[in-house]
């Protein structure tokens, strides 16, 4: 049997997990537990993005869809206080304001990384000021991993500590005030083919944002192509039961579908 030659490959190589790598293992670990239930939607955007058509032609500015979800999501959840809590122990924990998470992604040391932004009494902020929010974030130059969130002490957690640190962190009224228990993921905006994407996740209610697709409808009649914004929506069912879950949903489907905070914005 020969040896490997000096300039011979071993046929792989190998490379350390980064500090936001074994983080997300972690937080997957721990969410992985959660008793989470899903609801899979494909809502008829053709309104909204006719607004946002108007918009860019009038200003030049590109309307985010992201912001857009986040400000129906906020703007829905002041009828739904429930859903704006958390359990710590025996206790259920409610939250005054509507802080939405909303993940961001930035590149850090030449890793494509996804930090949390917190748009914090979102149930109070136009569609403007929340699309202000996020696009600044996008623009933020520091390379700490946690920046956004206030968090860059995480990287210097000891890898066997990281799932008490986010079992902890998950149960902190502290944090959840100041980061909240409602999130955005938007990692469906990156893909050209309809479909919806299901996460792990540790909020309460949990929106991923999947892909844009037409789809054929009749409307007033008539058939027509319509574009239809894929997704899924994910609830704690510790905190949220299957039928309060489906009123939500619904409620948060007109909200999108109507345009109607886009439309608020242009008439004021």
């Amino acid at each position: 049997m020969t040896g490997t030659g000096a300039g011979e490959s071993k046929g792989y190589r190998s490379e350390r997990l980064s500090s936001f790598r074994r983080t997300v293992i972690a937080s997957a670990s721990v969410t992985h537990e959660k008793n989470t239930i899903h609801t899979l939607a494909a809502v008829d955007i053709t309104e909204p993005r006719r607004l946002m058509a108007e918009h860019v032609e009038a200003t030049g500015e590109k309307p985010s869809l992201t912001a857009y979800v986040v400000t129906c999501l906020a703007h829905v959840l002041r009828d739904h206080p429930r859903l704006n809590s958390f359990v710590k122990g025996r206790r259920q924990v409610f939250l005054d304001d509507v802080t939405v998470s909303v993940l961001v992604e930035r590149e850090l040391a030449g890793e494509k990384v996804p930090e949390p932004l917190a748009v914090r009494r979102a149930q109070s902020k136009s569609f403007p000021e929340i699309q202000r929010e996020i696009r600044d974030a996008q623009r933020e130059q520091d390379e700490k991993l946690g920046s956004l969130s206030g968090h860059t002490y995480v990287r210097f957690v000891p890898g066997f500590l990281l799932k008490t640190f986010v079992r902890v962190m998950d149960r902190n009224i502290r944090i959840a005030r100041a980061y909240g228990k409602v999130a955005v993921t938007a990692v469906g905006m990156y893909s050209g083919e309809p479909f919806w994407f299901v996460p792990h996740g540790s909020a309460t209610v949990l929106v991923s944002v999947g892909s844009i697709g037409r789809k054929v409808v009749e409307v007033d009649g008539r058939l027509e192509s319509r574009e239809h914004l894929h997704l899924t929506l994910s609830f704690d069912h510790d905190i949220v039961d299957g039928a309060p879950a489906a009123r939500f949903t619904d409620q948060f489907l007109t909200a999108v579908k109507s345009g109607q905070l886009l439309r608020a914005e242009s008439e004021g």
